[in-house]
């Protein structure tokens, strides 16, 4: 892709996302997410309905009438996004693929983050970690993470959701909002996403095509492992096969709901040819009344 054609996409993205994130989920955002705790900000004058352990009986006793302490949340928050990047994310049967519509829900976040002041970074895995940029704040560090996000080729076709998570809990030692984007076509992360859980706010975004879900009956169909490289000629035609096919996904769905409540993360999950807006916007308002 020539530098012009990639600006043009950034560019693309930027526009969509960032409406998103101005005029959907900028509040939506701020109070699902909580600050690390409450700083001070000034004393004013009591006034009815105030709370009274918040006054300030040394400033009440100077001037002879009640004054009240007002805190302020710190909401110095980081987040991290972490995308998947393997081969299986390059799948798509409707008008895009995977990636496409993860690139377009973390520059949705992201632009969500930096409306609230916040720090964002990026954490690109497919069997091992193939990109990390460090969480900074600004527009101008979205617009490279968007940038890495429509271009980066990846060494690796292959998933390794625990290695990424082993990395995050290496890397970040303080507590993030963390987003995990996937298709989830992978096991055994259990134990690290417990640890990982346990230290950060953790939710996972698991993007799917409908033909994730179920092969359609097409007779005899070379198929490709996206993330193998292995071609399978497959008899659509045969009810078993595509039962199997269905019971393979539905174990790759309930491990990672379980994976991921069993560590105290939340879950969204969206079809490509689904609005994730919804999704997204459902989740942030259940979250924030919490």
């Amino acid at each position: 892709m020539d530098t012009k054609e990639l600006l043009k996409k950034v560019r693309k993205i930027e526009i969509k996302t960032r409406r998103l994130s101005d005029h959907i989920f900028s509040g939506e955002y701020h109070s699902s997410f909580k600050g690390r705790g409450m700083t001070f900000s000034e004393v004013r004058q009591y006034q009815f309905g105030d709370d009274v352990r918040s006054i300030d009986w040394n400033v009440t006793a100077r001037y002879n009438e009640p004054y009240i302490k007002v805190f302020e949340e710190e909401r110095e928050l980081t987040m991290m996004l972490m995308v998947d990047v393997s081969g299986s994310e390059f799948f798509g049967t409707t008008s895009q693929f995977k990636r496409d519509t993860v690139t377009e829900i973390a520059a949705t976040l992201a632009f969500s983050a930096i409306q609230n002041n916040d720090k964002v970074g990026l954490l690109l895995f497919s069997d091992d970690v193939e990109l990390f940029i460090p969480p900074k704040k600004g527009k101008g560090h979205v617009l490279r993470i968007i940038r890495e996000l429509i271009e980066f080729k990846p060494k690796s076709n292959k998933t390794n959701i625990e290695e990424a998570l082993k990395y995050l809990s290496n890397v970040m030692k303080k507590k993030a909002i963390v987003f995990v984007l996937s298709d989830f076509m992978d096991e055994g992360y259990d134990h690290t996403m417990k640890i990982v859980g346990n230290k950060h706010d953790v939710t996972g975004i698991r993007v799917y095509d409908k033909h994730d879900e179920e092969i359609p009956n097409l007779g005899m169909l070379p198929v490709k492992d996206a993330e193998s490289g292995e071609v399978v000629l497959v008899n659509t035609m045969s009810k078993s096969v595509r039962t199997s096919y269905k019971a393979n996904y539905l174990k790759s769905v309930d491990y990672y709901e379980k994976s991921f409540s069993r560590s105290g993360a939340g879950t969204i999950s969206t079809r490509v040819d689904e609005s994730y807006v919804k999704k997204l916007l459902g989740y942030f308002k259940q979250k924030g009344a919490r």
